[in-house]
């Protein structure tokens, strides 16, 4: 039986194409993915920008001060190394010359297949003269012609190569490699076992154990663990944290700290500038000892973060520490906002009946954090100081004006554009247009919910603990889109009774403008309501006070929604409290009757906690698995204070105001560039009845641009499960056969008889 045989390139031929083919596999991906974009397209994309965000930190950071990056320079050179050698490889094996020898005993003698013996010795004889070493011929040449001469002239020969394609009969099967043969050369043999040591047992330790080492540090969000480690303790700690306690919490990270993280920084001068700004700041609370919350490290984090928020000037030493603080809160604030969930799940669940949630104040604090800090605001600071130009002493002009009460960035949008102008008449032209060009871009989102239980029947009719799904659908306009839209329809309606009235005249240098909200047709509405007399207010369907809402040129009023919401008769609660007088007078009835109905509550109640666990637990998994393959890049957004351009983000969740509990998971609205679909789920109440929850949509940038809508559960009894089933009785059908054989029995018993009596 033939063996086999390893053969290695002896030539390097082989070898070359190999490394061609691996060395493309890693260029080509590697280019599309890797090569840096053009530079100049940001450039342009920044000057496009710069009538509206111009005065942004994070836009004259970027522009005036471009920090020199030599990342892209690198990567151009490495790669561009990567096609000169796959060039060069490329060249060389073009011009290999690949020689594929089958051995043919008629072509070494140069004579046709079936020549006879005679024309084969006559060959031999011309090519032995000519290629005969001592007459100066070619010796492998005559060894070649020897070997085919015998093959064809040797019978055993000849059968041999007609039979296997060898005259010396079968060989064994030889395995090219392609690498090189002085690679298992003996010679070579240290260099080799050296490079082999160097490459598996000291590089490639070290790369994977480094990476392993950073890894494990980190959550899935790029946060420390023990950040959230640090985050969960103290907010199990306080389930209600006020905005002070918050921010010491915030401040403890241990991203701040120089130990954990190499790019913090701690400086020498900070014993000495740090209590300057306590001093002018005031009260910090520095008398608990409480770590890490009183390291210097989460103290200078404090300090900083409350300078920002209340604006202050800050020394330049400073400055630097402060950038790097705040570029790193959204996401550590994205955080906390996880683990106040994860801690609400686990007091929710089975095995932690006495575990203490977090309080629903303690997750919308985390929220207005996050505003806070994006726009450097302090927390009952007018949302106004977010437009440039308006100051403290301008703010008192336009929030104290007699004719005019603005309180919102929504009351001076759905003013008139003279009576705008007027109100900020202490701005010069130029600066008037900046502030309407910025207002004109901020964000405004309408909902769309609608409610249902999918995979059932009656999608609309839900049951007791049935899995309820909330369909949000979110619309993202701008103000100047959406104000333009409603003056333009509102000058169509007037043009008619306006004799012939100028439809343009009301166009003024701000580009956009709304309709006219002033005092008179405030006046006339006041008087006119006492004329109409509804005894009982009846609340409007959710696209009736949508459109109501538009009209009147409310955008997001969370006083309108509040007194709907107190309108809205609470019908879950009068059943409940039936309920309860109902199980009372069982209970002087029949005692066990009550226990029985006491354990089948608990019962059903902690299936219910473990199904809501279990289904926020997915849901979160869901939505991180989704915002992976979905880009995040939205809208910058306008922050005159924040040193990062930061994107447009909202959270979305649903909460009883009343309980003042969490009905759904906030859900992170990352990818809301126009239109976004969000699925909320959450199991339905246990009891039937009338429930009424509020569906909120919190910005994570804008101060007072959060959206609030009521959400109504009408929740029915579960239908009850069929008795008859169409089932097979094998006990019926087993005692139906026994009676039919002893029937059969009986029946053979009187034949028998009879045949007796017969004879």
């Amino acid at each position: 039986m033939a063996g086999q045989q390893f053969q290695y390139d002896d030539s390097g031929n082989t070898f070359f194409y190999f490394l061609t083919s691996f060395v493309g596999l890693i260029v080509i991906p590697a280019t599309y993915y890797l090569w840096p974009r053009d530079q100049n397209a940001e450039q342009i994309r920044l000057k496009n920008i710069r009538k509206v965000y111009g005065r942004c930190m994070w836009y004259r950071l970027r522009l005036l001060k471009p920090q020199p990056n030599i990342i892209p320079t690198v990567k151009k050179i490495v790669l561009l190394t990567g096609w000169a050698l796959l060039l060069f490889l490329t060249y060389k094996v073009s011009k290999t010359d690949r020689e594929y020898q089958e051995y043919n005993p008629y072509e070494v003698l140069n004579l046709d297949p079936g020549a006879t013996v005679a024309e084969i010795k006559k060959q031999y004889r011309l090519l032995s003269l000519k290629y005969h070493p001592d007459k100066g011929g070619d010796e492998v040449m005559f060894m070649r012609i020897a070997k085919a001469y015998a093959a064809l002239t040797d019978e055993e020969s000849r059968k041999n190569w007609e039979e296997f394609g060898n005259p010396d009969g079968p060989q064994a099967t030889t395995f090219g490699i392609a690498l090189p043969a002085w690679i298992v050369d003996q010679k070579n043999s240290i260099l080799v076992l050296l490079v082999y040591g160097l490459a598996f047992m000291v590089i490639l330790p070290v790369v994977v154990g480094s990476w392993w080492y950073r890894s494990i540090r980190y959550s899935g969000d790029q946060i420390l663990i023990r950040t959230t480690q640090i985050y969960t303790y103290f907010v199990y700690k306080t389930r209600n944290m006020d905005m002070k306690r918050l921010l010491m919490v915030l401040a403890g990270a241990s991203e701040f700290d120089p130990q954990y993280n190499k790019d913090a920084t701690s400086r020498p001068t900070d014993n000495i500038l740090i209590p300057q700004l306590i001093r002018e700041i005031g009260s910090i609370n520095l008398k608990k000892n409480e770590p890490p919350l009183t390291c210097p490290y989460s103290l200078k984090a404090r300090v900083l973060l409350l300078s920002h928020l209340a604006r202050m000037k800050i020394p330049e030493t400073l400055e630097e520490d402060q950038q790097f603080i705040l570029k790193k809160c959204p996401a550590l604030l994205q955080e906390m906002v996880n683990v106040i969930c994860q801690l609400i799940i686990m007091a929710r669940s089975r095995e932690e009946r006495e575990f203490r949630a977090p309080t629903l104040t303690s997750l919308e604090n985390c929220m207005k954090l996050s505003q806070m800090t994006v726009q450097g605001l302090q927390q009952f600071k007018s949302a106004l100081l977010q437009l440039p130009h308006i100051e403290e002493d301008n703010l008192r002009r336009v929030s104290n004006h007699k004719k005019y009460k603005i309180k919102t960035i929504q009351d001076l949008v759905s003013l008139k554009e003279s009576d705008r102008h007027n109100l900020l008449h202490f701005l010069e032209d130029e600066k008037y247009e900046e502030v309407m060009a910025v207002l004109g871009s901020f964000p405004y989102v309408t909902m769309d919910i609608k409610s249902q239980v999918l995979d059932d029947e009656d999608s609309n009719n839900i049951t007791v603990g049935s899995l309820v799904t909330v369909l949000v659908k979110l619309t993202r306009q701008t103000m100047a889109e959406v104000f333009e839209k409603e003056q333009s329809i509102c000058a169509a309606e007037e043009q008619p009774a306006e004799d012939g009235g100028d439809a343009n005249k009301n166009r003024t240098k701000g580009g956009w403008q709304q309709k006219s909200k002033g005092p008179k047709k405030t006046a006339k509405s006041k008087k006119k309501k006492p004329l109409k007399k509804k005894p009982t207010p009846v609340p409007l369907p959710q696209s009736k006070q949508q459109k109501q809402k538009q009209a009147n040129g409310v955008i997001g009023s969370e006083a309108v929604v509040k007194e709907d919401e107190e309108e809205v008769s609470d019908k879950g609660s009068d059943s409940e409290e039936e309920e309860t007088n109902r199980d009372s007078q069982s209970e002087k009835e029949d005692g066990s009757d009550r226990d029985s109905d006491r354990e089948q509550d608990e019962k059903q109640n902690k299936d219910d906690e473990a199904e809501w666990q279990e289904l926020q637990q997915s849901i979160q998994r869901k939505e991180r698995a989704l915002l992976e393959t979905k880009s995040k890049i939205t809208h910058p957004v306008y922050s005159l204070y924040f040193p990062e351009e930061k994107q447009e983000w909202w959270w979305l969740y649903i909460a009883d105001r009343k309980e003042q509990t969490l009905i759904s998971m906030p859900y992170h609205v990352c990818t809301l560039k126009d239109t976004e679909e969000v699925e909320l789920k959450f199991p339905a109440p246990g009891k039937p009845g009338n429930y009424q929850y509020t569906v909120f949509l919190r910005s994570d940038s804008y101060m007072g641009l959060d959206q609030i809508k009521p959400l109504k559960l009408e929740v029915h009894e579960a239908k009850p499960v069929p008795e008859n089933h169409p089932q097979w009785d094998t006990a019926i059908e087993g005692d139906e056969d026994q009676e039919d054989s002893e029937g059969f029995e009986d029946s053979f018993e009187e034949e028998e008889e009879e045949e007796e009596d017969d004879d």
